[in-house]
């Protein structure tokens, strides 16, 4: 068995069912773990270099841009149970509680690619019966070195419980029994989504994931390649809230490096703001769940989108919502739709009423489900200006494609 890799994390969404001159736009190296390139070891990816199997996800950066050690800590499902890859068994092993401190929540968060500044929040979980894969935590911890190095294999769990990890409070949000048509969103309701805004224009919307980082698309980001120029607003549901709400700055842009302008194909990005928002401050300003691996997304799913477009009683850019509904690919791609434009890395939806306005909302906007008392980001808004044709749905990127390559390039980029 090879050590973690994208095939190892495979899309849950399943389609046949500053003061200081911030640098310059990020296109960001592609990953690539094949072996093939390495007559002995695994490739660093990149033409970097390869490293013995025995280094990967050992706490030890081996690889020129870290790829050694990304990707060997995961939150899975909704429960958020802590799992780290044991390099030795080259499998995913849950962690028992016995020992386990907040000290170690934050080294785990870190190693996952969430800044020192997020609020984690350990758990606990009754093993599994099927779980007979553990990591306990070894008898002297030091929270300053990686995780990895702070465990020992364990075949069972003295006390039967298991590790749970919030690294983020997404906790907050709408109540999900709404009306479905689209119409103006109340303040509040959607606290994670931000308006990105261009020399004082609103030009695309966002996702909260982080007090530090925001998802978008990443023909949003290929505006303009000056970080400077953007700012961002949280918390807005009509134009005048600009006025009265702060101005976040930011330092980071970073496109994804396959995102192709003429098919759309990955189509994500991400912005780091230059000071982190203050959940606290605000009850209308909160992050989103990402969806971790293990959360099953598929067809049928009913989720909401939100966006800055026209209201329904005039033509201001308020922030809209609306309900919508996940489509099978086979659908979206067919001669009457799409014609086989929809990748692997999109999806497709529609709304769940006819006359349900889904696509007056602009680029970038979030798409988002509600399930076991959480909301999790399923997707983004990339194809706006056709779906007025009831045959032309919504297209998203699929966030839960991008998982790993969000988690990597935020750990990549942990300079606070």
């Amino acid at each position: 068995m090879h050590p973690p890799s994208r095939a190892e994390v495979k899309p849950q969404y399943v389609h046949y069912l500053a003061p200081k001159s911030p640098p310059e736009i990020t296109l960001t190296t592609p990953q690539r773990k094949d072996s093939s390139t390495c007559v002995h070891g695994i490739a660093c990816g990149g033409n970097t270099g390869c490293v013995w199997e025995s280094q990967w996800c050992d706490g030890v950066v081996d690889c020129p841009a870290g790829q050694d050690e990304s990707h060997c800590v995961r939150l899975h499902g909704s429960s958020f149970l802590l799992q780290i890859f044991s390099t030795q068994t080259k499998q995913w092993r849950t962690v028992c509680s016995q020992g386990w401190t907040a000290q170690l929540g934050q080294a785990s968060c870190r190693d996952i690619g969430y800044s020192g500044s997020a609020s984690v929040t350990s758990g606990l979980r009754e093993a599994q019966s099927d779980d007979d894969a553990f990591l306990m935590v070894k008898s002297d911890p030091n929270p300053g070195v990686p995780i990895v190095q702070q465990l020992a294999l364990s075949n069972y769990c003295p006390n039967n419980s298991v590790v749970t990890l919030r690294c983020t409070d997404c906790t907050r949000g709408a109540n999900s029994s709404k009306a479905s048509r689209g119409q103006q969103a109340s303040l509040g309701a959607w606290p994670w989504q931000v308006s990105l805004q261009f020399a004082g224009s609103h030009r695309c919307g966002g996702a909260i994931i982080s007090p530090y980082w925001i998802v978008t698309a990443a023909h949003c980001a290929a505006m303009t390649s000056n970080p400077g120029g953007w700012s961002v607003y949280a918390g807005l549901v009509e134009p005048l809230d600009v006025f009265f709400n702060p101005t976040y700055t930011v330092s980071r842009v970073i496109a994804h490096e396959g995102f192709d302008r003429f098919t759309y194909r990955n189509d994500i990005a991400l912005m780091r703001l230059s000071k982190p928002l203050d959940f606290a401050a605000s009850s209308n300003v909160g992050p989103v769940c990402l969806p971790n691996v293990g959360l099953n997304i598929s067809v049928p799913l009913n989720g909401w989108t939100t966006g800055y477009g026209v209201s329904v009683d005039g033509d201001s850019p308020y922030l809209v919502e609306a309900q919508v509904s996940l489509m099978d690919v086979a659908e979206c791609n067919s001669s009457t739709a799409y014609s086989g434009q929809i990748s692997k890395e999109m999806m497709c939806a529609k709304g769940v009423e006819t006359g349900s306005d889904a696509c007056k909302t602009d680029n970038g906007g979030p798409l988002v489900s509600h399930r076991d008392g959480l909301w999790w980001l399923v997707g983004h808004n990339i194809w706006t200006e056709s779906c007025t044709n009831p045959n032309k749905p919504g297209v998203y990127s699929n966030v839960t494609y991008f998982l790993d390559w969000i988690y990597h390039q935020m750990k990549k980029n942990q300079d606070d």
